[in-house]
């Protein structure tokens, strides 16, 4: 039996009940496919879960600052004193028709807009708290500014500030010609899985830009949850006959419609054009294994990352990493376990002990991740001044979530008898260009040590300002050293987007049983490049269950830079370790260490007391004793406990 990607485990009471209702809305009768697709397209409900910010859009990370972008770049000061040029004004006009700005934008006093750029550029910077005062400023001096209504309800989602859908609503309601306010209505509906009001959004949207993919790729998505799967065949297809690049996903919305109207020649189809648009996508796995058993039914049984290499000046303490710190840290702290010191606790070691489905769970927020389950599954390592324990037994351990025993451990054995789902994710942007290459060298060793041909996959991720597979899943030694060997060195270094397209990759995969999921990211920790924050990567990885490693590819042995702490932090939130090997030379040794680190690692999975499908999070303290001695444990921090679905 398959376990839902980042869902409900399928052979759970709650996984059964909401297959059950999922078949029945598809109106498909052969269990091998629907179980499989589904699982697919579950995923990619769960990822929307708490973001209007859509990954299976592939809208791209930035998508969210598009308007913002747009509209500095008409608001910006030097435009707007050359208004009486009669070529400036036909440029605004045609900045309104296609929907980029409000034409009551153009009205903005000076005072509003310099308050605006402000924001814009603090926003794209990920500092959105500091973002919303300079919007309300700008708000204030000129109520009818749309742009910056907007952008304040884009910088109230971050926060998670539930003041957004009110923004959103007030630019509506100020020009309803404006397609971008309907278009953040229903992502945000969309996200809060209320399909016919995303749906409705959605419709005014296309209909004031009836060429923008993206927005009709949402609508798509609004149209399958309203099970209008017809319309949804017709959606993809407006879609498909325009540039999409960017958005392959619309076409495995497009499949499960056809899975629904039993359309197996359609879903074929659309599944093959899926791959042949994505084939590193987290979801092409899934679309293999659908494509395959379509094929049984019928028989009756990335490119490289690119750049030439070029001297880049490095940045380890930089604002930006500074404020990725500062934002991160109060959810390092969050719920601490003060009471656990002395813990009053069931025998864990006569607790049941049973082989249960995994609870694997999926990436968003562009992707912030939602635990999915009522039974949580831990991976954790122990060490004894800095050597690893592997002799350790349930009897040894105290775990407390949300300071509660568990109800049950179903589970307790070591990692090493896991099968290993392992991402590996290269820095190739121009800081590490002197390193390069023997980088690469170390690398491919590593994996040669790690994998296991017989159970384990692994692939390969180069990232600069983007993050590029160079090898999909794989068990093939050969095929993962070509994936490395084919990483380019030059340009910025996007690391918070990389590691959650890890994450997300890793917890896409449809695996039948409990894996191990690592990623292992080697990097000097600088980030100039994404649009993910260090919050957002790590709640990713907390969420889905991924343990990161981190392996400095940083030189010298100083004083510790925020870019060695931002490998640390990202690490140990996750249940990892950062390793700093200092030179080259010591490289190798690392990765061994490295090695032993994954490969020593314990899995418990438990149901939780009290669990309620809230959305909050919920902290996890676990200790670890032996020979009257308390060991350090490296665990996640937490996770996100499931919201419960409205249908």
């Amino acid at each position: 039996m398959l376990s839902t990607p980042g869902c409900i485990p399928l052979g759970s009471p709650g996984g059964i009940s909401t297959m059950r209702r999922f078949r029945s809305n598809l109106g498909f009768e052969s269990p091998e496919l629907w179980r499989s697709f589904a699982c697919g397209l579950i995923c990619l409900i769960c990822v929307i879960a708490s973001r209007a910010q859509l990954p299976y859009m592939n809208a791209g990370p930035d998508s969210a600052f598009a308007q913002i972008d747009f509209a500095q770049m008409y608001l910006d000061q030097q435009n707007r004193e050359m208004q009486g040029n009669a070529e400036q004004r036909e440029g605004a006009k045609k900045l309104v028709s296609s929907g980029l700005v409000s034409a009551l934008d153009l009205s903005a006093p000076n005072k509003a807009v310099d308050e605006f750029n402000r924001a814009a550029s603090l926003m794209k910077a990920q500092n959105s708290k500091e973002a919303i005062k300079h919007l309300q400023k700008a708000i204030s001096d000129y109520p009818k500014f749309v742009s910056a209504h907007n952008a304040l309800g884009l910088a109230y989602l971050d926060q998670n500030d539930p003041r957004a859908v009110s923004e959103f609503e007030a630019a509506a309601s100020l020009d309803d010609k404006f397609p971008g306010s309907f278009v953040n209505l229903g992502l945000l509906a969309l996200s809060n899985k209320s399909f016919k009001e995303a749906e409705s959004a959605l419709e005014k949207a296309a209909a004031l830009t009836p060429e923008d993919a993206k927005t009709l790729s949402a609508l798509a998505f609004a149209q399958n949850g309203n099970h209008e799967y017809a319309q949804v065949l017709d959606t993809a297809q407006r879609v498909h006959r325009l540039d999409h690049r960017g958005m392959a996903n619309v076409h495995y919305i497009a499949a499960s419609a056809a899975v629904a109207l039993n359309q197996l020649d359609v879903v074929q189809n659309q599944l093959t054009v899926f791959l042949g648009e994505d084939p590193t996508n987290p979801l092409a796995p899934t679309a293999r294994q659908n494509l395959a058993i379509l094929s049984r039914r019928k028989a009756g049984t990335v490119v490289a990352a690119h750049g030439e290499s070029q001297a880049v000046q490095t940045f380890p303490n930089s604002d930006r990493l500074k404020a990725q710190l500062e934002e991160a840290t109060p959810a390092s702290d969050r719920s601490p376990c003060e009471k656990c010191a002395s813990p009053t606790t069931t025998n864990i070691a006569e607790a049941s002990i049973g082989t249960s489905l995994p609870s694997s769970l999926p990436v968003a927020n562009t992707w912030t991740i939602h635990q999915t389950v009522e039974e949580t599954t831990l991976f954790f390592a122990v060490s004894n001044r800095g050597h690893m324990i592997n002799d350790l037994t349930l009897a040894d351990f105290q775990i407390r979530d949300n300071d509660k025993p568990p109800v049950k451990i179903t589970q307790f054995i070591s990692q090493s008898k896991l099968p290993l789902r392992i991402g590996l994710l290269i820095d190739t942007s121009g800081s590490v260009k002197e390193r390069f290459s023997f980088e690469k060298r170390a690398a491919a060793k590593f994996l040669e040590k790690m994998i296991n041909p017989s159970s384990d996959l692994g692939f390969v991720i180069g990232f600069n300002s983007q993050a590029t597979v160079t090898q999909d899943f794989t068990a093939q030694l050969a095929e993962l050293d070509h994936g490395i060997q084919l990483l380019k060195n030059g340009g910025g270094t996007s690391l918070f987007d990389a590691a959650s397209l890890g994450c997300w990759k890793l917890s896409a995969y449809p695996d039948n049983g409990r894996v191990a999921r690592v990623l292992v990211i080697l990097s000097d920790g600088e980030d100039n490049s994404s649009h993910r924050s260090l919050k957002q990567a790590i709640e990713d990885a907390e969420a889905a269950g991924v343990a990161v490693y981190t392996l400095s590819t940083r030189e010298d042995v100083g004083v510790k830079s925020d870019a060695d702490r931002i490998l640390e932090v990202l690490a140990e939130r996750s249940g990892g370790e950062a390793l700093f090997p200092g030179d080259m030379s010591a490289l190798d040794k690392s990765l061994d260490k490295l090695h032993d680190l994954i490969r020593s690692r314990y899995l418990v999975a438990y149901k939780p007391a009290d669990f309620t499908p809230d959305g909050k999070y919920r902290a996890i303290h676990l200790t670890a004793h032996k020979d009257g001695k308390r060991l350090q444990v490296h665990v996640r921090k937490g996770y996100f406990a499931r919201v419960a679905s409205p249908h």
